[in-house]
C-alpha cells in the first residue's frame, strides 16, 4: 500500500502534509503536490494533516491512476519537506471538480 495525492490539491497545495512526513517523499509541483509511492512507507501521518483531503490511500476504488501520476511527476519534480504557505486560490479551489484537466500545470515547483 502506498498514499497518493488526488486532483483535490491542484490549485490549493496546502503543505501541512511535508512536515509531518518520515520519509521526505512529497515532491512539489507548481500547483499541485506528489507523493513517491516507491518512496511512501505507508505510515498515513500525511492523510489527516490535509485541509483539502486530498491525500488518499492506494487501496481505495479507483486510484491506479493516481498512483501513476504521483510516480510520474515526483520522478521529475523537486522534493520538498518544509511547509510553505497554499497557494492563494486554496480556500476558493478546495473541493472544485475537474482540476486536473482545468487546471493542472506539469511546471516543476521550487522544492526546498
Amino acid at each position: 500500500m502506498t498514499y497518493v495525492v488526488t486532483d483535490n490539491c491542484i490549485m490549493c497545495k496546502y503543505t501541512d502534509c511535508v512536515e509531518v512526513c518520515p520519509v521526505d517523499c512529497f515532491y512539489e509541483g507548481e500547483n499541485t503536490l506528489v507523493i513517491h509511492p516507491d518512496e511512501c512507507i505507508d505510515c498515513g501521518v500525511c492523510e489527516p494533516e490535509c485541509p483539502a483531503d486530498a491525500i488518499r490511500p492506494d487501496t481505495e476504488p479507483a486510484m491506479e491512476p493516481w498512483v501513476e501520476f504521483n510516480r510520474k511527476y515526483s520522478e521529475i519534480w523537486p522534493v520538498i519537506t518544509q511547509k510553505k504557505d497554499p497557494l492563494p486560490t486554496a480556500a476558493e479551489m478546495d473541493g472544485v471538480p475537474g482540476k486536473l484537466d482545468k487546471y493542472f500545470s506539469e511546471a516543476p515547483g521550487e522544492g526546498d
